[in-house]
């Protein structure tokens, strides 16, 4: 049992996390003679982990998560979600969500091409709901950070909102609330044609520089605030407003994450500076969903496909499920310590 929990925690912590690469940096650093236990050079040696890290955990996950995506395109994803009924159809739709690309807006595309297909209302809610909240990638970046239990407890808590979510919007019958356009347009169910080993590798080699060069900004903005979360802000100030001792930091940490904008990758290096200065867990998580959740440009999006009293419901469902979570998780903080 101790071999096991001995190769977790280098899997944790140097194949995942990369400590080794943090002490690389610190080490060329000093080299060069720069004092890294100072607040700038800190701060230096934190910006440059955490963006290499990211990045290389950013392109090998695209890389892999591309290459499964290669098998469902939108017309066999229609097939298969198609099939079935009733909650079944939802949690089909929230698992389909976690092999969809990293943020919300890439996510509305295909949630109207599902709906445009005449698949049900809150099947294709939770799936908007799960893609960007739950990805594969959120999964394998959130264990580099929080460890695998967190990572895994998030990952099924988030789904289970957007079956709930989903749920509560097909019982609600708001189909007449969906744009005219959307309701009326014509589909060509067509098989995807069959793709080579070779093709599907390019296919995903294209998906990572494309992903990429919409993603690095954030993730070097993320990384920014977090640098300076993390060297520069005092902790006692994060307690104050996110800590223990604020029974109302998980409502403050998902309303400032609703109109904010990045993904998975833009986010996690905040909410590791946050949680490293003394954030609850559970705050931590519930600013993370918000964020990549409900962010302003997904929404505006959005409101371009349904309208006003279905977009409030939607936001209004998350919200309300996402403060819910973070209060369980800081509830339950002692489990995952």
């Amino acid at each position: 049992m101790q071999i096991l929990q001995d190769i977790g925690l280098f899997i944790q912590n140097q194949v995942l996390a990369m400590k080794w690469l943090n002490t690389l940096i610190g080490n060329m650093l000093s080299s060069l003679g720069f004092d890294i236990s100072s607040r700038l050079w800190g701060s230096v040696q934190f910006f440059l982990y955490d963006v290499i890290k990211i990045t290389i955990l950013l392109c090998t996950l695209i890389f892999m998560i591309s290459y499964i995506q290669s098998y469902f395109p939108p017309e066999r994803s229609k097939k298969i979600m198609g099939r079935f009924h009733g909650i079944h159809a939802n949690i089909m739709a929230a698992l389909l969500g976690t092999v969809t690309p990293f943020c919300s807006c890439s996510s509305i595309p295909l949630f109207i091409g599902f709906t445009s297909a005449g698949l049900p209302l809150g099947v294709t809610f939770s799936f908007l709901i799960s893609s960007p909240m739950v990805d594969l990638g959120s999964l394998v970046l959130l264990m580099s950070i929080f460890g695998v239990k967190v990572a895994v407890v998030y990952v099924i808590v988030g789904l289970i909102v957007a079956v709930i979510g989903g749920t509560i919007i097909e019982k609600m019958h708001m189909e007449q609330h969906v744009e005219e356009f959307i309701r009326t347009a014509s589909t060509v169910d067509i098989d995807s044609p069959t793709l080579t080993k070779k093709e599907r590798v390019i296919y995903a080699k294209d998906q990572v520089v494309s992903t990429f060069k919409k993603v690095f900004p954030y993730i070097l903005i993320g990384v920014g605030i977090g640098a300076i979360i993390h060297n520069w802000i005092p902790e006692s100030w994060i307690e104050t407003v996110l800590g223990s001792h604020n029974p109302f930091g998980v409502i403050l940490a998902t309303l400032i994450g609703v109109p904010m904008y990045a993904d998975i990758f833009g986010t996690i290096p905040v909410a590791e500076a946050l949680l490293y200065k003394g954030a609850q867990l559970g705050t931590v998580l519930s600013f993370m969903m918000a964020v990549t959740t409900l962010s302003l440009p997904s929404m505006i999006m959005l409101r371009k496909a349904v309208k006003p009293k279905l977009l409030g419901l939607f936001i209004a469902i998350c919200t309300i499920g996402i403060i819910i979570v973070g209060y369980l998780f800081n509830f339950f903080q002692y489990l995952f310590v």
